[in-house]
């Protein structure tokens, strides 16, 4: 950002103290105005909570009636197949219990498969259970497996499209909430940068409220006003028409930001808060109490534990079992590469895994050889410096002159290039899943400027990752990287490992289309 824009939003977006900035520029929200309409009622209102029970209702009713024949046999249902109409309450009332209507910023697919089959399921087995207790003998196996079936798979394609809808109205600014900020610092910057690049959110910042609001330069950049102080709540919602407030450390003393969030739920406003020492916290921390008083329990991964040795035992059964299968690609590949150009077939390079240990990291060779750059008195590569001194911007891609080859092109668009880490996997140097290595020369200079980058290196490096499948690849924001991989760190499971493959895949597949 250069101190031109810096000086024009300075001027534009801080206040006077407890003086509303009525001048600011006015962010996407305002101008249009509070969200309105039938769209904005079913995918973000109150109807969101309306729709995907009905949606459910209906296609768990339709599943039973088709297993049972069509409507004319549901309506003369003999009493030996009665028990299957109890299917969709059942399953619902499991959805409720397992908290799939419960209103989240962001609805992911994947998150839902597990609830979702074991609610069916579940219901499934309690329907049979029905059938002993009423009339003696189970349900028609044929009805009860077509009923568990149908419902699965209509339940399933209706959630997906459901999700599917609300995100492409929130990619669009069809639907949204507009959100406040309490705090206009780093982390308050940061929230709102968050959202604005991520519409998926629904959220959409509109301003801030802060007693003494830092500098943008200081935050690192702030589009959206500050619209006054914690004082000024009252007209600010009524202004802006605001729903949603975050409290993102705020400058206020706790007790005013306590009446705040007391006076928000007065007017019907929702409050989430940013907590400290998030960077600590993960889907593990318990709740407890002391007399009125709530503690939480923070519950550490091991990276050195049993799971991870388990962890670590699949990676390689399942990097030998890739292997075998990919050896034809493999093989063509490495021709293909070999044919392209002069030179070896294979890219190795020093990279940075677990503990800081070195290893010799494989890839496809995707571009012509040329001598190698000449390292400067300190014994670092150009480049390195370069990208350090450009900015927040991780290095990777295409550095320097574009040298990729057309079989390089190809094998770097459709990812195959990176096949031959399955080797690295295989020899224990490396994960299916964790943060990226990275170069020792940048490993170095990254641990001075970024902080927590060293904190990365407590698990093996991984051929895909968090950060990866949420777009941060190649030359982008190297923060962002750091606090992906070390929230992938800290929220860690085997769950959330298939997830994030689950996610290569299809990542794997809309790139190559």
């Amino acid at each position: 950002m250069d101190s031109t824009r810096i000086t024009q939003q300075t001027s534009t977006t801080l206040p006077l103290r407890g003086e509303l900035n009525h001048d600011a520029p006015t962010p996407r929200a305002l101008w249009r105005g509070s969200y309105q309409g039938p769209l904005q009622w079913a995918l973000e209102g109150p109807g969101w909570g309306i729709v995907r029970p009905v949606v459910d209702l209906v296609l768990l009713a339709t599943a039973v009636v088709i297993a049972l024949g069509g409507v004319h046999a549901t309506l003369h249902v003999s009493s030996v197949r009665a028990p299957l109409l109890a299917l969709p309450p059942l399953t619902m009332l499991l959805f409720y219990l397992r908290g799939l209507y419960h209103t989240r910023l962001r609805t992911l697919v994947l998150d839902g498969i597990v609830p979702v089959l074991s609610g069916v399921s579940v219901a499934s087995m309690a329907v049979a259970t029905l059938g002993m207790l009423f009339n003696g003998e189970l349900p028609d196996q044929g009805d009860w497996l077509h009923g568990w079936l149908f419902a699965l798979v209509g339940v399933g394609i209706g959630r997906i499209a459901l999700a599917v809808a609300q995100r492409l109205a929130r990619a669009h600014h069809l639907v949204g909430k507009s959100v406040l900020i309490m705090g206009a610092g780093v982390v308050g910057a940061q929230v709102a940068r968050r959202l604005e690049s991520h519409p998926e959110y629904g959220l959409v910042p509109v301003g801030f409220l802060d007693e003494d609001p830092r500098s943008v330069a200081e935050v690192g950049g702030r589009d959206v006003p500050v619209l006054g102080t914690i004082d000024d709540l009252d007209e600010t919602v009524a202004r802006t028409g605001v729903k949603h407030l975050i409290v993102a450390f705020s400058s206020a003393a706790d007790a005013r930001v306590s009446r705040l969030i007391q006076r928000c739920q007065e007017l019907g406003v929702e409050v989430s808060v940013v907590p400290r020492m998030f960077d600590t916290i993960n889907d593990r921390v318990g709740y407890d109490t002391v007399g009125g008083l709530p503690l939480l329990t923070f519950a550490a991964v091991n990276p050195n534990g049993l799971q991870f040795a388990i962890k670590h035992a699949i990676d390689r059964m399942l990097a030998l079992v890739l292997l075998i299968a990919f050896s034809p690609v493999l093989v063509l590949a490495a021709i293909a590469v070999r044919l392209s150009s002069p030179g070896p077939a294979f890219f190795r390079q020093r990279r940075v895994g677990r503990d800081g240990k070195v290893f010799d990291f494989y890839k496809f060779r995707s571009m012509r050889v040329e001598p190698a750059p000449a390292p400067d008195a300190s014994g670092t590569e150009s480049s390195a410096l370069d990208f350090l001194l450009g900015g927040d911007t991780a290095p990777g891609g295409v550095e320097g002159a574009d040298r990729r080859t057309a079989v390089g092109r190809f094998l770097r668009g459709t990812s195959l290039d990176e096949l031959p880490q399955l080797f690295n996997v295989l020899r224990g140097d490396m994960s299916l899943v964790g943060p990226r290595p990275e170069r020792p020369e940048f490993v170095e200079l990254f641990r001075q400027d970024i902080i927590r980058y060293g904190d990365r290196h407590r698990v093996k490096s991984g051929i895909t990752g968090w950060a990866q499948v949420h777009g941060l690849r190649g030359q982008t924001s190297l923060a962002e990287r750091v606090e992906w991989d070390n929230y992938y760190i800290a929220h860690w499971s085997l769950g959330l490992d298939l997830k994030i493959l689950a996610l290569t895949v299809v990542a794997l597949f809309r790139n190559a289309e």
